[in-house]
């Protein structure tokens, strides 16, 4: 079984925690930075509020019931959604979504073998 890593999330004044495996969570890393580097060229009028990856880790014991957990296959289901509904004409947002949709696929199978080795 693989290892996990935590990401730290914070999206407006919410704070929530992101479990990925070990080996793809610099993908999560990653795609945040890209897109918090994009979201500006957006014309839309309504833009994704993006949440902010503010510290990661190996271990995680959380002391706050209020904090949300999610996998890294349902956090990314929702970002694609988030994304998928913006109304863009100029920005190629497809570009976008496809650099999502790669990784929650990778996330999607990540999942299905781990069911299948629990199994």
């Amino acid at each position: 079984m693989d290892s996990m890593r935590f990401a730290w999330m914070r999206r407006n004044q919410e704070c929530f925690v992101v479990s990925m495996p070990e080996d793809h969570m610099y993908q999560l890393t990653a795609l945040h930075v890209r897109l918090h580097k994009e979201i500006d060229k957006l014309t839309a009028d309504q833009k994704p509020v993006l949440a902010t990856v503010i510290a990661e880790c190996a271990d995680l014991d959380i002391l706050d019931n209020t904090v949300s957990v999610y996998g890294g296959y349902e956090y990314l289901t929702e970002l694609e959604r988030t994304f998928a509904v913006v109304p863009e004409k100029e920005y190629p947002l497809i570009s976008l979504l496809t650099e999502i949709r790669a990784l929650q696929a990778q996330m999607e199978q990540w999942e299905e073998e781990q069911a299948e080795y629990l199994a």
